[in-house]
């Protein structure tokens, strides 16, 4: 079903997908999956969010402003209002206060750690792909805003929330990570991995052949979206914080 959520001053367009009714019981936990930054949109993330469906999960697609089909303007969006838009659209997605499971593509790494921070226990797992971090000083400055130069500054992402937030989280958690990356600084991948292996039920998983536009790259390989579903939604070996090649 799409439709129309306001918040945060705009008008975001929004896909969702809701278990088939002959697929057995849907679970409780819902899915949210949020596109990167520039020209990502919530079409790439249809797919993901369909398979989300087809495993029994509620699941929700959705354009920040300035993206896709949602209203605003891009130079006018910032990391703070990305946490405030996704945080309107869960509540309206999930108003039940259940169980959610969190997706994020590139910037939306740092956007999916904000809503865990905020969320607390209500967050069941994490799903990173190619995430990105970024320091506190960026987060309210509009992308139109000296934004691009402040987070070009050398190292500027080490005071990033991302680290400390993943280092106390205890659910399921997976690294979704591409074969070259030509984004996201090694180091902050690293840091990351680092973090999710402190307390999380962890699964790291590399996508040979792709690049650090993962949401197209999975768009068109529904085996490897598949196993992204399977390891962020079923039930996790404890003892298990395994590597795997997809």
């Amino acid at each position: 079903m799409e439709f129309i959520h306001h918040t945060d001053g705009e008008a975001l367009s929004c896909a969702s997908f809701e278990p088939a009714a002959s697929g057995g019981p849907a679970s409780s936990t819902r899915a949210v999956i949020m596109h990167g930054a520039g020209i990502g949109s919530k079409e790439r993330s249809i797919p993901l969010a369909r398979d989300f469906a087809a495993a029994g999960h509620p699941s929700l697609a959705f354009d920040f402003s300035g993206h896709g089909d949602s209203s605003g303007k891009l130079e006018e969006l910032s990391l703070e209002r990305r946490f405030r838009q996704a945080l309107g659209v869960i509540e309206a997605f999930a108003p039940d206060g259940g169980p959610l499971a969190l997706v994020g593509f590139s910037m939306s790494g740092q956007t999916v750690v904000d809503l865990t921070a905020h969320l607390g226990g209500r967050v069941e797992a994490v799903c990173l792909c190619a995430p990105a971090a970024y320091g506190p000083e960026a987060w309210p400055v509009p992308f139109g805003d000296g934004f691009t130069e402040l987070i070009r500054r050398p190292e500027s992402w080490r005071p990033s929330t991302v680290f400390d937030v993943l280092a106390a989280f205890t659910g399921r958690s997976v690294l979704a990570v591409p074969e070259r990356d030509e984004v996201i600084p090694p180091e902050v991948t690293a840091g990351i991995e680092q973090a999710l292996r402190t307390k999380s039920r962890f699964s790291k998983v590399v996508l040979d052949g792709a690049d650090h536009q993962l949401g197209r790259w999975l768009s068109d390989h529904p085996e490897h979206r598949a196993r992204l579903v399977d390891l962020c939604a079923r039930p996790h070996d404890p003892d298990h914080t395994g590597l795997a090649r997809a």
